[in-house]
């Protein structure tokens, strides 16, 4: 289960790198995951989709994603004494107001909620600390969504709910039930270089 949860072929099963038939048949999951991974992203002056990171890991990551879809994304390094770096992509598909409860099929879900995850949700990175799941989001509304899609896979979620309203009145979470942890990293994974680094760190698969 291990593999199953890690690997970039998560849900899929592994086939010969570079075969057309796979992109085509893989292509509604991975455009779900970008649109679920856009909301770590921006929108430029100069109608360019962003996202930023610090490092490069997952962001070559999502850039193969486009370059499998067929469309071009850079990346460059933004600002010369900072660690941060940026992708930019004109890809037309990319909608920060696509609304996930359009998606019809499980793959499309599990690609949506695994790019959600992957940009706005949270684990502990300190192995002695108690594992949670965590998804969270400025936008309450899209996290009721995204429980929706979630209990359609039969992964339950707690209480929406802000932490603190007086430090920020915008800021909602939402925690995946202890009981439906495995289920999460089983079905939805991660396809994030530092998640998957820390998973395995915890030895929870």
């Amino acid at each position: 289960m291990r593999e199953k949860v890690f690997s970039a072929d998560n849900q899929q099963g592994s086939r010969r790198r570079g075969d057309p038939s796979e992109t085509i048949r893989r292509a509604p999951q991975i455009k779900a995951y970008l649109l679920g991974a856009l909301h770590d992203g921006t929108f430029s002056s100069n109608r360019r989709f962003r996202i930023s990171q610090v490092g490069t890991d997952w962001l070559e990551i999502l850039q193969g994603f486009f370059r499998k879809l067929g469309y071009n994304s850079w990346i460059y390094k933004e600002g010369k004494y900072r660690r941060v770096y940026v992708l930019e992509t004109l890809a037309d598909f990319l909608d920060f107001n696509f609304n996930p409860l359009s998606l019809r099929s499980d793959e499309e879900k599990i690609g949506y909620i695994r790019g959600f995850f992957d940009a706005e949700g949270g684990i502990p990175k300190n192995k002695e600390a108690r594992f949670y799941i965590q998804l969270v989001q400025n936008d309450r509304e899209k996290l009721v969504k995204i429980k929706k899609l979630l209990n359609d896979l039969r992964i339950e979620t707690g209480k929406i709910h802000n932490p603190s309203y007086s430090v920020d009145p915008d800021y909602w979470r939402m925690y995946v039930l202890a009981e439906s942890q495995q289920s999460f990293l089983k079905k939805i994974g991660t396809w994030h270089p530092k998640k998957i680094k820390t998973l395995k760190q915890r030895m929870m698969i």
